[in-house]
């Protein structure tokens, strides 16, 4: 069953304050058994854009659908053009502190687990281990035919030869590695096939109006119902596959901690919502813990 796209959500007068005191953070982190919930919030001091942050994407940029991305070759064309020219800017960004600070919690075994709604490999690359890609990872592809898996360092090699000159200025990148683009600009682009079965190619991520693996979703659930409690990072959770696992931790009585600069859709089963950049917030509290955020990181693979 396929979800419908939700891109939007505004923000009641009801929900709770925010605040700036990282007291509760800090506490819940010493206490272990933290489980953290991500968003695009977390990448945006690596310089990849969120959705819905102030200057977010979806101001200017409507995500690729999987209903248009199947049934169109066109829309393929321009989703292809677009992120092969996003992938060589965001295929090359780095961890920033809130990454660093997240892995550092990890190692400090103060964490049950990570699960992120972000495909950018940025925890990975940080040093945190065992994350949950909860929408996949623009580091691979994937046939939609023959279910074949394949590098996304390979796609772009094919795709630059297939593609010789393509070099359009784009206006920005989106958190989804989309480059902002004109159809002027898309042109002719060539896409490549898949080279064992001739099918089409996709990212090995979900799209928006694409389900999360029913496998992928349970274990997220179990991941809740271990923690001691659940910390989420950078994320507005206007999207479903985000904001169920919220409600679940408050049902089941697990403290909520969000740390977010804007209003987000979780905010009234929260404890408290912290209003402070992430990368500031999460080395603040790494320094109250006594605990060293490595600064040395390694590139994104793919």
């Amino acid at each position: 069953m396929r979800m419908r796209p939700t891109l939007s959500w505004t923000p009641t007068e009801d929900l709770p304050p925010a605040t700036t005191d990282l007291e509760p953070v800090a506490d819940a982190l010493g206490a272990g058994g933290v489980l953290v919930l991500s968003g695009a919030g977390i990448s945006t001091e690596s310089g990849i854009p969120d959705y819905r942050g102030e200057g977010g994407s979806l101001s200017r940029h409507t995500p690729m659908t999987y209903q248009d991305f199947t049934a169109d070759a066109q829309a393929r064309r321009r989703y292809w053009a677009r992120s092969h020219l996003g992938w060589r800017s965001f295929g090359r960004a780095h961890p920033n502190a809130g990454h660093r600070a997240v892995a550092a919690f990890g190692r400090r075994g103060l964490l049950s687990g990570v699960i992120t709604q972000n495909v950018d490999g940025l925890h990975q690359a940080a040093g945190s281990e065992g994350v949950v890609e909860l929408h996949g990872s623009l580091a691979r592809v994937v046939c939609l035919s023959c279910g074949a898996f394949s590098p996304r360092r390979e796609l772009a090699r094919r795709l630059e030869e297939a593609n010789a000159g393509f070099e359009p200025v784009a206006a920005g990148i989106n958190p989804d590695g989309d480059a902002d683009l004109t159809d002027e600009q898309v042109g002719d682009f060539h896409v490549v096939p898949c080279t064992i079965c001739g099918g089409v190619l996709k990212p090995d991520v979900v799209f928006f109006g694409e389900a999360v693996p029913p496998a992928r979703v349970e274990h997220c659930r179990k991941l809740v119902s271990e923690a001691t409690s659940l910390l989420v990072l950078g994320s507005s959770l206007t999207v479903m596959s985000g904001l169920r696992f919220v409600r679940l931790a408050a049902q089941t009585g697990k403290p909520v901690l969000i740390v977010n600069r804007d209003p987000t859709r979780g905010d009234r089963h929260a404890l408290t919502r912290v209003a402070l950049p992430l990368g500031t917030a999460l080395t603040t509290v790494a320094g109250r813990l006594d605990i060293p955020v490595d600064g040395q990181v390694s590139e994104v693979s793919g």
